[in-house]
């Protein structure tokens, strides 16, 4: 029997999706499509969401060999649901709390940045947005939402100039909340989940909805021109 490459278990009133291709749990439209059935199952008025990786990566970004197949459509189906799965994730009415179980690269740094609380275990880890150096441009759906998290002074440094930032440098720059050590990660991103799940519905949701009223119109202006 095939292995998901999502799956979705649940803690009290936490669900918790897990990633895992077995290799960089990188995004291609497999792994998206079944990181959305997850969603699908997710209760949208009530707990809280854990998204996490597999050991030593949370992820490696969009899947390279679609991207290099000069396969146009398998690139454009497997891009379009980034895009909109990166939208759900930020936009989503309960918090999420990203798990980052290790790299963070590319796609993975962007569903890091969606997430409303977002701990990594403190190791040899980097996140980065290595677009630029890959000769690859940050569109408006995601640039939004990276702005919206980095920190002005690291911007050039995370995002123009896509530089890798230690785990220490990526709380500094505004792509994490806090560090754990490996032992006490899944506890601790557990607790940080069961404190959030608290939060009253839809009180929580009208205040994000407000809080990213701005940044959710330019990310669908953008997603509707693409889509033309």
């Amino acid at each position: 029997m095939k292995k998901s490459l999502a799956t979705l278990t649940k803690h009290n009133d936490v669900s918790i999706i897990t990633l895992d291709d077995g290799k960089a749990n990188v995004f291609s439209y497999d792994m998206l499509s079944a990181l959305n059935e997850c969603l699908n199952e997710v209760p949208k008025d009530s707990g809280s969401l854990v998204i996490a990786g597999r050991e030593g990566i949370f992820s490696g970004g969009f899947d390279l060999k679609t991207l290099g197949s000069g396969d146009v459509d398998a690139i454009i189906k497997m891009v379009s649901l980034g895009y909109k799965t990166l939208l759900e994730l930020y936009s989503f009415p309960r918090p999420i709390v990203a798990a980052v179980s290790g790299h963070s690269v590319a796609l993975g740094i962007f569903v890091t940045c969606c997430a409303d609380y977002r701990i990594a275990i403190n190791g040899q880890y980097i996140c980065q947005a290595n677009e630029v150096r890959n000769n690859m441009d940050i569109p408006i759906q995601i640039m939004e939402i990276v702005k919206a998290r980095v920190n002005k002074r690291f911007f050039y440094k995370a995002v123009l100039h896509g530089d890798p930032l230690s785990m220490q440098e990526s709380i500094e720059a505004g792509y994490l909340d806090e560090l754990a050590s490996s032992k006490d990660f899944m506890n601790r991103v557990i607790e940080k989940a069961e404190d959030l799940a608290t939060l009253g519905h839809p009180f929580y949701e009208k205040t994000k909805n407000v809080a990213q009223a701005d940044t959710v119109k330019k990310i669908n202006d953008a997603l509707a021109n693409y889509q033309r």
